[in-house]
């Protein structure tokens, strides 16, 4: 069930993410990181902004998964943090915030305001027609 303070955002074109990548958008004056895990088939968003330094780079992190958890590694510290809870993965206490995605007629979707629960992250399923 979506929170009623949540606010879809037309984020960008399926085409334009990079598969198994991110990218950045810019919702308002928020920065958020959008992934494209292909070979999950599944999309993810978080906050770009790495919590260990303060800098504006998760977008450019390498993804993967460890033990079946979709994640996210900051370029330049390392940090990896969970694409599905914001938690993070290398034993700190730090977090990133995390938005509920959907995919529909080509566009992807971001849910601005309060967190979605972890099971509303991921848009599994899609279907490109590539």
């Amino acid at each position: 069930m979506m929170n009623v303070s949540e606010k879809w955002f037309a984020a960008c074109r399926v085409e334009d993410a990079p598969e198994n990548g991110g990218i950045c958008v810019k919702a308002g004056g928020e920065q958020i990181a959008l992934f494209y895990f292909k070979r999950r088939n599944e999309w993810y968003a978080t906050q770009n902004e790495c919590p260990h330094r303060k800098q504006m780079a998760l977008s450019r992190g390498m993804i993967g998964s460890c033990h079946e958890e979709p994640k996210v590694a900051c370029p330049f510290h390392k940090k990896t943090f969970s694409l599905a809870t914001g938690e993070c993965l290398s034993g700190d206490e730090c977090s990133i915030r995390t938005y509920a995605v959907k995919v529909e007629d080509g566009l992807v979707y971001v849910a601005l305001g309060q967190e979605a629960p972890a099971s509303q992250h991921v848009y599994a399923g899609l279907e490109t027609g590539n």
